[in-house]
């Protein structure tokens, strides 16, 4: 039987909920008197795509607040659909022939669901390397059984980085609620909000500096990330996580420590990804929101940082 959940932390959620929509608020105001003062000039596309960031955020902010108050059966079931629709949504741009038709069913219908059990029952030891040794070497075997040899590396990788990514990676996202920390009992799902508000709010100040006042793009190819642009969402991901420490088992300076690796990972991690769309020839990885792309544009640079981020947690702070 799942225990109920601490009022403490019932509170801590709903505190937290109503500031990240004070803060939405104030982000939504300023975009709204941006969008206004610039009508004149037409529409303004940094600020457009600002202004449906924040629009997406809204309905992310609902829906994880709804999760976490439900406990560990919410943020599972919310976390194994999103990576459902984000396998569907990488593997949608692979190049696949009818070799490796076993292969995608054992992905969607064994790798995929057993990762998410194995996440419930809270075998760290097993889900954290399921997929990276067990699905990798048997889901090539599954192919290649077929006969069909042409593309086999790429075909075989695709699948293969389609699962890390959007099932292994994103699985380390709810197995936060599974970790047993020496006195934090019931407070481990909070660990889940200190990611998401750390990473995504860290890529949003990122968005906004480097357009105002980025120069030097890092992968100008790619992304049009600056350098200037990171260290400014580096610098917030830090504050942020600092004063988030009260909901995290972390000391102050372990916090800020903490969230500059994990913003920083996710920036890589979206760079990752725009290196992948754009082999695909692609600007977005699906249409789940106009003009911000599909689930794994939303979670690009959260499921990078989660497995670095449970990783640290477990065994800096694990029971």
């Amino acid at each position: 039987m799942i225990p109920e959940m601490p009022t403490q932390t019932s509170i801590s959620i709903v505190v937290l909920f109503g500031a990240a929509c004070a803060l939405l608020i104030i982000a939504t105001i300023a975009g709204e008197i941006l969008r206004h003062r610039l009508a004149r000039h037409g529409a303004h596309p940094t600020v457009e795509t600002y202004v449906t960031r924040l629009h997406s955020w809204w309905a992310m902010v609902f829906l994880l607040a709804i999760a976490l108050l439900i406990g560990r059966t919410g943020v599972i079931l919310l976390f194994a659909f999103a990576s459902f629709a984000a396998l569907r949504e990488f593997l949608t741009l692979t190049r696949k022939t009818k070799a490796d038709h076993w292969a995608l069913i054992a992905a969607f219908y064994v790798v995929f669901p057993l990762q998410y059990v194995l996440v419930w029952l809270g075998v760290d030891g097993l889900f954290s390397i399921f997929i990276p040794v067990y699905a990798f070497l048997i889901l090539p075997i599954l192919s290649v059984i077929r006969g069909d040899g042409r593309n086999f590396l790429s075909r075989v990788s695709e699948t293969q980085w389609g699962l890390m990514i959007c099932v292994f990676c994103a699985s380390h996202i709810p197995a936060l609620v599974t970790l047993d920390i020496d006195g934090s009992t019931g407070r481990s799902v909070l660990l889940i909000a200190f990611l998401v508000l750390v990473v995504q709010l860290g890529d949003l100040a990122e968005y906004y500096a480097g357009r105002r006042i980025g120069k030097k793009r890092v992968a100008p190819e790619l992304s049009p990330k600056t350098r200037e642009g990171i260290l400014c969402g580096a610098a917030f991901a830090a504050a942020i996580g600092l004063m988030l420490f009260w909901i995290t088992p972390f000391a102050p300076w372990a916090a800020a420590l903490i969230a500059l690796v994990i913003y920083l990972i996710g920036v890589g991690g979206s760079l990752v990804l725009s290196a992948i769309k754009q082999d695909r020839g692609v600007k977005s990885w699906g249409h789940l929101i106009p003009g911000q792309g599909g689930f794994v544009d939303q979670m690009d640079s959260v499921v990078f940082a989660a497995p670095v981020f449970f990783h640290l947690t477990r065994y800096f702070y694990g029971g």
